[in-house]
């Protein structure tokens, strides 16, 4: 007989689960960076590149709902190393890729062990943690996931910029072979949950909805949400899902079981967790928009001035974690929200005069408070879970804040497009050229025309062109200034939500009354 108990606990086994996580997240934050040089290596348009994105993300949609039945029926450990070899596979087919569609494809390899180890690593990081350590192992867990977005663009801007783009796979593989070995070596397999009936009805539904869901959230920005082809994506995806509540509602064995929603902890955890995605994860792709285009920073420049953030989210996350085993969820990420919502709102005055150490002053304390109030919402909604439903568990809340984070970008995405048309338009329209700014730059570009010897026509064309220019520039900071406000109500939305979570944490005693008996495979 195999017991899985939270005796089996060591750092070892955490630290395996870690280096897997990492390497799946920093692999999808560092291959933005490299999007430009593959564009014209392979001579392909934006289009086409977009897949190499968008394939990962519709795969990671596909594969997370059915990780808790893999895991349940094969073991976490056994699913976990096949996880982790199909993603060093889709890594070395990725590095040797020859065209886009062949590293598309390789992505998706990617994406399905990468869908797959982060859910069931996760379960097992429960299934194996007494529950009055949690916090603290959660929070070492959190590093990875916060570290690795950080790092990403730093160090894959060095490799495509000084070394080759086909670095950026190429280095997962070793490190993939070695986590492989010691995954082997160290982890230990979960019971095996007997008799389990896979749900078809329930994955076809899932699959369908939630790559429609995530394709139209990803390309909505590009096509127009009131386009045909978004709007047909919305329907399918709302069928689909409406069928797959109703099959998951009413089959003996789902695949993502909805029963789960009963414990009120967890609902309050997924709901927060969500908001925080949308809220959190949703502004952060403007933090390097900002600086590229408004500041015009390069992209690993952009990397190195968000890492002391993202390090700084690493460090407080264990702490956050054993504040947490101490004194319970709500006033950690109560804390953690009002701290990123203040910030947030504060880098509403970002331009680009704002000094680089002022930008990362306040990055740097709203990652104090992402440190504080990401993995324990997360880990709060776990405890009250039974032990033969944490894969399942795991499961459902990786796919909604995967959701969640898909919805963060799109929503933000859309308010910049809006609100940069509507800032340009009106610059353009109260703009003064009888004013003394006007009059001086016009004089400016009289001597300069002068200087180049261009004609009064020309020097009118450059003039308008730079002045076009310049309201381009404003209209995008106004545009990414109301995105940080939003993103700051919504994240004071979720700290106001923080206050329904149970302000105690689980008691040692606890555990005897919350594992049921589970039926094992010998």
């Amino acid at each position: 007989m195999n017991e899985n108990t939270p005796s089996q606990f060591s750092w070892t086994s955490i630290i395996v689960i870690v280096i897997g996580t990492f390497m799946a997240i920093l692999n999808n934050s560092i291959v933005n960076v490299a999007l430009p040089k593959i564009m014209l290596i392979f001579n392909c348009g934006q289009d086409s590149i977009q897949w190499v994105l968008t394939a990962y993300t519709m795969t990671l949609g596909v594969v997370m709902p059915i990780s808790g039945y893999l895991g349940d029926t094969f073991g976490s450990k056994r699913i976990y190393s096949v996880a982790l070899a199909l993603f060093t596979l889709g890594s070395i087919i990725s590095g040797l890729s020859w065209g886009v569609n062949s590293l598309v494809a390789a992505r998706i390899i990617q994406a399905i062990g990468g869908g797959l180890m982060q859910p069931v690593g996760m379960a097992f990081v429960y299934r194996v943690t007494p529950r009055e350590k949690i916090g603290m192992v959660m929070g070492v867990y959190g590093i990875a996931a916060m570290a690795a977005p950080a790092i990403g663009p730093t160090f894959g801007g060095y490799l495509v910029e000084y070394i080759s783009w086909r670095l950026i796979f190429y280095v997962n593989v070793p490190i993939g072979i070695i986590n492989l070995f010691l995954a082997g070596l160290l982890l230990k397999e979960s019971p095996l949950l007997k008799g389990k009936h896979f749900d078809w009805v329930g994955f076809f539904s899932s699959a369908t909805g939630l790559f429609c869901l995530l394709l139209a959230t990803s390309q909505g920005s590009q096509y127009g949400w009131t386009s045909t082809y978004i709007l047909g994506l919305l329907i399918v995806a709302a069928t689909t899902l409406t069928i797959f509540v109703y099959n998951e509602m009413n089959h003996p064995e789902p695949l993502l079981d909805l029963r789960i929603f009963k414990d009120a902890m967890f609902t309050i955890s997924v709901i927060v967790g969500s908001v925080l995605n949308i809220g959190l994860f949703g502004a952060v792709f403007l933090l390097p928009l900002f600086i590229q285009n408004v500041m015009g920073q390069t992209a690993m420049q952009s990397g190195i001035l968000l890492l002391p953030a993202a390090l700084a989210t690493a460090i407080i996350m264990p702490v956050a974690g054993k504040i947490f085993d101490r004194y319970g969820a709500r006033g950690v990420v109560m804390t953690g929200l009002i701290i990123c919502a203040f910030t947030t709102f504060k880098m509403v005055s970002f331009t680009e005069l704002t000094a680089f150490s002022v930008m990362i002053g306040w990055t740097m304390l709203r990652g104090v408070g992402m440190g504080l109030s990401m993995i324990t919402v997360t880990t709060a909604g776990m405890l009250k879970i039974p032990m033969e439903k944490i894969s399942r568990a795991s499961a459902l809340g990786n796919v909604i804040r995967q959701c969640a984070g898909s919805l963060g970008v799109a929503l933000f995405s859309a308010i910049l497009h809006n609100r940069q048309a509507f800032h340009y338009a009106n610059l353009v329209q109260n703009s003064n050229l009888g004013s003394t700014a006007a009059a001086g730059f016009w004089a400016w570009l009289s001597q300069t025309a002068v200087y180049q010897g261009w004609s009064t026509l020309q020097s009118q064309y450059v003039g308008l062109a730079l002045a076009a220019k310049q309201m381009a520039k404003l209209s995008l900071v106004n545009a990414i200034d109301d995105c940080f406000l939003v993103a700051a109500g919504i994240t004071l939305f979720g700290a106001v939500l923080g206050v329904f979570l149970g302000p105690r944490p689980f008691r040692k005693t606890a555990p005897d009354k919350m594992i049921t008996p589970l039926k094992l495979e010998a």
